[in-house]
């Protein structure tokens, strides 16, 4: 008779048996159950510097290959370090589950002073994860896991959690049922028919994509072709219209683009959530005004928000699907792909000469390494890039500095993103203060071989909050924080450093040679600091 599964081993097959090949986590005494079954599994395990390391790289490894990131951390500190992750991961509505310990039943909410004790762990959970359980007993752990998993495959997804008290985690489990396979809700034919008719008529069509549409493929281009409607695409659409005569690839917030949107006929907004970060980054409390819309979301919360003519419940690539069969062979839609290079240039001149020359960078960097996952962190060559740059790969451009906004966010998503997509190159770009926030976990990508390039925008400190202050007649103060030797540093974590201009050329060889190592390497791009011209206070 084979012996009595623990409920920690038990855990384990139920992720296996929902296809989790990875889980981030620091083991640690109040973990220690759950690796009893991890080492037997075949599941690969990686190990971050910092619990918030670990909860970023399965944010990165989610949003590369679409499968919820999974992280195992500790009761306490360990949670507590991973709610920032998991509050970015709900801003971005990204599937990533946390699995904590806890500490033993009878002394939770007593306030005896126990080892990582907390007045309340699973309702400091709650305040961001989409669910979060706990495992009392051996029957609990089915229900924790379906609950655990479906909101990553109906609806909008996002963070979820799973705790397992100390007392709890070794105890003799019993059987799972098989997973819950998931129903595809396919959109409304009378829904799509009357979008169809609607779009079919309009001469000055505008499609809005987001980061729910961007695996959506090449029916999108072939629907932005079919209606000759310009496509905007949000930070997180990035590369689905790479080099396309139709694609915008600029920010709605900014004028040349809210002009493009406000002389639509009929507007179509697919898998986007109209936040502010996109749409309103100025904080200028104004709105594209659109004619007619047509809003495509999984969420149905969502498109309460901001209401529209048409508002439809579903996944954006079957609903692209569903409509190009609705649609007739001929439809009005004129001057598509002149109204597109007008709202291009347009936004280029808007941006800028010094986000013009940053975007210059990121474009070197793309064309030296084609095809490459660019993951970064609140960085000045990342808002140039959030509002107008042109990505060659679908889903290859994100990060932190939209939604929640996280700094320390690159470094360890980029490791995440490497280990979803081992055949991409990718590219890590931070800036020298948010580097500083992460910095270890790239001995992570050491330990794991990962053939990342790690690029340091160094301006000495944090220079998009000096200029900020000093626009609003705020004496600068607390930005200049002093960055470390990163060539010092690269050595330390055994890696190759090289030390480069900001000009294009410069970069893309530095980038060409990089590329040709195993393993990570660091290029830094060092820039002049920038110096207040507002008096600070004694």
């Amino acid at each position: 008779m084979d012996p009595v599964k623990t409920i920690g081993e038990t855990l384990v097959d139920g992720l296996q048996a929902r296809d989790v090949d990875c889980v981030f986590g620091i083991p640690g005494v109040h973990t220690v159950e759950l690796y009893r079954g991890l080492a037997a599994s075949g599941i690969r395990h990686v190990t971050p510097r910092h619990e918030q390391g670990a909860g970023f790289m399965a944010d990165g490894y989610a949003r590369v290959c679409g499968k919820p990131g999974v992280a195992f951390v500790i009761t306490g500190p360990g949670l507590t370090n991973t709610l920032t992750p998991m509050a970015q991961a709900r801003a971005d509505s990204v599937p990533v589950l946390v699995v904590s310990g806890a500490n033993a039943q009878a002394s939770l909410g007593q306030g005896m002073g126990h080892l990582h004790e907390l007045p309340n762990q699973q309702a400091l959970a709650q305040t961001v994860a989409l669910t979060s359980q706990n495992v009392a007993k051996a029957d609990d752990l089915n229900s924790a896991l379906n609950n655990a998993f479906e909101p990553f495959s109906t609806g909008r997804p996002g963070p979820t959690h799973i705790q397992i008290p100390l007392d709890v985690a070794g105890l003799g489990a019993t059987d799972l049922t098989p997973p819950v396979t998931p129903q595809v809700t396919l959109p409304e034919a009378a829904l799509v028919q009357q979008a169809a008719d609607k779009l079919a008529a309009a001469q000055q069509p505008v499609i809005l994509v987001g980061g729910g549409a961007k695996r959506a493929g090449e029916a999108l281009g072939a629907l932005a072709e079919h209606l000759d409607a310009p496509m905007v695409q949000t930070a997180n659409g990035r590369g689905l219209m790479y080099q396309h005569a139709l694609g915008v690839p600029a920010s709605p917030s900014l004028k040349a683009v809210r002009a493009l949107i406000e002389e639509a006929d009929v507007v179509l907004a697919l898998g986007t959530e109209f936040g502010p970060t996109d749409y309103d980054m100025y904080a200028t409390g104004e709105w594209p005004k659109m004619q007619h819309l047509i809003r495509v979301d999984l969420c149905e919360q969502q498109l309460r928000r901001h209401p529209a003519d048409l508002a439809i419940t579903g996944d954006a690539g079957s609903y692209v699907s569903a409509l190009l069969a609705a649609l007739p062979p001929v439809c009005a839609g004129t001057g598509g792909e002149g109204r597109a290079a007008k709202a291009r240039a347009a936004a280029q001149q808007e941006i800028g000469a010094d986000y013009r020359a940053q975007v210059g960078v990121l474009s070197a960097m793309r064309d030296a390494m084609p095809g490459s996952l660019m993951v970064g962190d609140s960085t000045q060559p990342i808002y140039a890039g959030n509002l107008y740059y042109d990505h060659d790969r679908p889903g290859g451009w994100f990060n932190a500095a939209t939604g929640y906004g996280a700094l320390g966010y690159g470094i360890p998503a980029a490791i995440g993103a490497a280990i979803a997509a081992p055949e991409a190159p990718v590219i890590c770009i931070v800036g020298d203060g948010g580097a500083q926030f992460s910095l270890p976990e790239i001995m992570t990508a050491v330990d794991e071989a990962l053939p990342i390039t790690f690029l340091v925008w160094n301006n000495h400190g944090y220079q998009e909050i000096a200029r900020s202050m000093q626009d609003v007649g705020v004496p600068v103060v607390g930005c200049d924080p002093t960055p470390p030797d990163f060539a010092a540093t690269a050595r330390s974590f055994g890696i190759s450093h090289r030390a480069v201009s900001a000009d294009p050329q410069e970069v893309a060889v530095a980038v060409k040679s990089a590329a040709t190592e195993t393993g990570p390497r660091m290029i830094e791009i060092t820039t002049p600091k920038f110096l207040p011209t507002l008096a600070t206070e004694d």
